[in-house]
């Protein structure tokens, strides 16, 4: 009965205390409502997430145009207490900071003043939750109490009668329960969530077996390129290499062609000085060095025609003696012979009489 009778009584007080919260949601949608900032942010009148409405603004700025040209008086006034509010807020802001400067204008102060007038507002939503959390943690603890003593009047069990094998079973419990994130403590919650989490667990091991084939295959064609790449450098080494030789080659036959160039050309003004001082000189041109190659030639030729006979006479010399034929066949050939030789001596001879003495070449 006693149990039955605290547990109507619970019910009664957690009513009221939802009451009372609804009252509190409700006096806060009002709040909100007077300031223009809903539950998604600042209202569309007012200044939300994206900055200033325009035409809010606007409408604002015209009407604050309205009654400062109406009665200039409490415009003034207006704007010195907006100036004040804001100088406190800047201070209560910055703390022992030095406030920034700023322009001191209508437009300037009056969005200082929008700002201030929302912060404010939005410090006392932040209050109103904070206050709320209190109550809800005072509520939870006054429901932990509720259930301590529960458990004291039926069972005699508390906190402090547990044994320390009990309370660290109680809190393993407890921190399990908050890990894993369940309702309660019950069983059937207990397997849900692990069930969860072996589900999670599995996905997880999944991806990072993906993950590590991915990285598996990384690895692999990062070696590879690592492989290529010294291996490019390599060749580049041996390029640069070669081309350092075959540039050193280029540059020798480059200068040794120059040299070649201007020996030729030296070679050219003396062959062209001598060839002038030799027709200076009155050098016949049978003994230019044209007239010599064909005269060496035309020699090579005649001894060339003189073989083929000095084989037959050979060939004659091998035969049977006969006295008359013999006789009269090598005086041919001995007459054909003197006579090739003494045109072979004639143009000997006209050679080196032809030819002048070397003192006589150059002056």
């Amino acid at each position: 009965m006693e149990v039955e009778e605290g547990q109507g009584q619970r019910e009664q007080e957690q009513e009221q205390e939802q009451e009372q919260e609804q009252e509190r949601e409700q006096e806060q949608e009002q709040e909100q409502k007077q300031k223009g900032w809903g539950e998604e942010g600042w209202g569309e009148e007012g200044w939300g997430e994206e900055g200033w409405e325009e035409e809010g603004w606007e409408e604002e700025e015209e009407q604050q145009q309205q009654q400062q040209n109406q009665d200039p008086e409490a415009a003034a006034a207006a704007l010195e207490e907006k100036l004040r509010r804001v100088a406190e807020w800047l201070k209560k802001i910055y703390g022992d900071e030095p406030v920034p400067q700023y322009e001191v204008n209508t437009q300037t102060v009056d969005i200082l003043y929008e700002l201030a007038e929302r912060n404010e507002a939005r410090d006392r939503d932040v209050s109103l939750l904070i206050e709320d959390m209190k109550e809800k943690a005072a509520e939870y603890d006054a429901e932990a109490n509720y259930l301590q003593g529960i458990l004291l009047e039926t069972l005699d069990i508390s906190p402090i009668s547990l044994y320390s094998e009990g309370t660290n079973y109680l809190n393993i419990l407890v921190e399990s329960a908050m890990i894993l994130d369940t309702k309660d403590t019950s069983l059937a919650s207990f397997f849900c969530a692990i069930n969860d989490m072996t589900s999670e667990l599995y996905a997880t091991e999944s991806e990072n077996r993906e993950m590590e084939r991915e990285l598996s295959s990384l690895r692999r064609k990062l070696t590879r390129a690592l492989l290529l790449e010294k291996q490019l450098k390599e060749d580049l080494k041996k390029v640069k290499e070669s081309l350092e030789v075959d540039t050193a080659k280029a540059d020798s036959q480059l200068q040794n062609l120059e040299f070649l160039k201007n020996k030729s050309e030296d070679l050219k003004l003396e062959i062209k000085d001598a060839e002038e001082k030799l027709a200076a000189s009155g050098l016949d041109q049978t003994l230019t060095h044209g007239s010599l190659m064909k005269l060496s030639k035309e020699v090579a030729e005649l001894q060339n025609e003189i073989v083929p006979l000095k084989k037959e006479l050979d060939s004659y010399l091998d035969l049977t003696p006969n006295s008359s034929l013999v006789d009269v066949k090598i005086e041919e050939v001995k007459r054909e012979l003197e006579a090739v030789e003494a045109e072979f001596s004639r143009q000997i001879d006209m050679l080196t009489l032809e030819l002048p003495k070397p003192g006589k070449l150059f002056p």
